[in-house]
């Protein structure tokens, strides 16, 4: 294929893929408030670990006990739908705008690269939903420990544009982060990092977890922060089997040569032969021009 129709191609994939969103952005608008028979609304799936909390810790404004987030202008409410309608749309059509990616790029992969793409395409998507259901299972115990610091003196009434950006900057964090094992694989199939390596340093790297785990977390506190840490110390040394599995394989695979010194892999020195003795070199003539044509022709 010309440029001209790479481009063309690529501008259809993506008229299809934001077609797609843009179905299921009013879909997700629609479940926001009305839902299927036998699901609940989107609505009250996200606010579920909010309303979970205990409710003297919950500033009640029906008067009746009902658990209501808070709206402070009269478009947040609006707003604050559309934004879980586009997050709902483009989940829902993941299956399409992914195939979409997927068929611009396969044509140009040999058969093993189309295998390895779509392996890690499949397990980068697996490991992402799986932080963010882990995030949102944990949310209410976070918010529990942060909103019970200090009730004695004041209450919680959260927006609804505050809760939905502290549940969605959460579930992001722990779907990203769990890619880590993923990126350590990859590292070791291109010779980069080797089981070795790492083989001796796994207190550091779980501290190294903590640390990051304590910083990313959005609201730093301790279930949280334990929860992505734990979690990500249990990949990542799923991760570390994997590779090193890949390198014993490796090394059955490898001669035995190739670990040798370069003076190992020579073999043993034997003794030198004697010089021979040098024969005499006759004297040099002079050449006249005449003989040296006779010479060529």
């Amino acid at each position: 294929m010309t440029l001209v129709e790479h481009l063309k191609e690529l501008r259809r994939r993506i008229i299809v893929s934001l077609a797609a969103i843009l179905v299921g952005t009013v879909l997700g608008f629609i479940w926001y408030q009305s839902a299927p028979p036998g699901m609940s609304p989107l609505g009250e799936i996200i606010r579920g670990p909010y309303c979970t909390l205990p409710a003297h810790l919950r500033a009640d404004f029906t008067g009746d006990g009902q658990c209501r987030l808070l709206a402070t202008n009269p478009f947040e409410m609006f707003m604050l739908r559309l934004k879980v309608g586009a997050l709902a749309g483009l989940v829902v059509a993941s299956p399409v705008w992914l195939t979409q990616i997927w068929r611009f790029i396969t044509p140009g992969l040999h058969r093993n690269e189309k295998r390895y793409t779509f392996t890690f395409v499949t397990l980068a998507v697996l490991l992402f939903v799986a932080g963010a259901l882990l995030a949102y299972f944990v949310l209410d115990q976070g918010l529990y420990v942060l909103i019970s610091i200090g009730s004695e003196f004041q209450i919680a009434a959260l927006t609804g544009r505050e809760y939905y950006n502290f549940l969605l900057a959460l579930v992001v964090i722990f779907g990203v982060s769990f890619e880590l094992p993923l990126v350590i694989i990859m590292l070791n199939i291109v010779g980069v990092l080797r089981y070795e390596h790492v083989r001796d340093k796994r207190r550091m790297i779980i501290v190294g977890l903590f640390i990051f785990s304590a910083f990313m977390t959005p609201g730093q506190d301790p279930f949280s922060m334990v929860a992505l840490a734990f979690s990500m110390t249990l990949l990542v040394e799923v991760a570390f089997q994997v590779c090193r599995i890949r390198d014993n394989r490796a090394r059955e695979k490898r001669p035995d040569w190739l670990d040798l010194d370069d003076g190992e892999a020579s073999g043993p020195i034997t003794p030198a032969a004697p010089i021979a003795t040098p024969e005499p070199v006759e004297p040099t003539r002079s050449v006249k021009p005449e003989d040296y044509f006779n010479d060529v022709l």
